[in-house]
């Protein structure tokens, strides 16, 4: 067996710091102990903490975000980076899906975090391309899970493919559950993978309401490929104020935002 690979469990200043370094691009350890208040040595311990679970990538005289448009975190590692917002956002979102309603989740850590929190739901149907999604659904007995046939990717159990696509487009559903990897200052909602992409786009289009669901660190991510844009989204499920510019952007494009408490 391959052992598994190294997590964190970041507190609120390995958080803060990673912040810091993705809104920087890249910082020293000194511009970082400035800005923490801290001292170089706890910089330290927290960068090479965070840079075993492959969140940061040390080069000679600082840091940085490891692979900013081309690729996402591995999933063991997205798991544990704001975790308990993402349980705040599935709370907020399961409060608002009624019983007895069709619903799509996608691929992603906070929609794996939303099936766990409708675990006590009734009368669900819900397809998904999502692996870990349908596992922890399958729970319920009251929820009828349905899984989309098509390639899976071994990182994450994400299922894509064109078979995916052809399997979603069968279907109309009352609400899309989905998550992104990256909101940019145009509006655009972006991710890395095109295939998985192709697969959330069928999504929106087969579903009559869709629900975003984003941790604040989504704003301002890049990521490579276009997935939709905000005025495609009906409501939007956060766990902090949006930062500029997009509280104007989610207003024009009518987007009804919650932030979760």
């Amino acid at each position: 067996m391959h052992p598994a690979p190294p997590t964190v469990n970041t507190n609120p200043r390995q958080l803060q710091l990673l912040e810091e370094v993705r809104a920087r691009k890249s910082a020293t350890v000194e511009q970082l102990a400035d800005t923490l208040g801290v001292t170089l040595q706890t910089v330290r311990r927290d960068v090479q903490r965070l840079a075993e679970s492959g969140l940061l990538t040390r080069f000679h005289g600082g840091v940085r975000v490891p692979s900013s448009t081309v690729e996402n975190l591995a999933h063991t590692q997205r798991e544990t980076l704001h975790a308990d917002g993402k349980a705040r956002i599935a709370r907020a979102v399961a409060e608002q899906v009624p019983n007895d309603c069709s619903l799509i989740l996608n691929i992603g850590t906070t929609t794996e975090a939303i099936a766990k929190a409708l675990l006590h739901h009734r009368g669900l149907r819900v397809i998904t391309n999502n692996l870990n999604v349908a596992a922890i659904l399958s729970s319920n007995p009251e929820c009828e899970v349905i899984v989309a046939g098509g390639v899976v990717r071994a990182r994450d159990r994400g299922i894509v493919g064109e078979a995916a696509v052809d399997f979603i487009r069968q279907f109309k559903v009352d609400i899309a559950l989905i998550g992104i990897s990256g909101i940019e200052p145009d509006g655009s909602l972006r991710d890395f993978d095109y295939r998985e992409v192709k697969v959330a786009q069928t999504i929106i289009e087969q579903s009559r309401e869709v629900w975003l669901a984003a941790d604040h660190s989504k704003f301002n991510r890049p990521a490579m490929v276009q997935l939709a844009t905000l005025n495609q989204i009906g409501r939007l499920f956060t766990d902090a104020p949006p930062p500029e510019p997009f509280p104007a952007l989610l207003q024009d494009a009518g987007v009804i935002c919650t932030v979760a408490a």
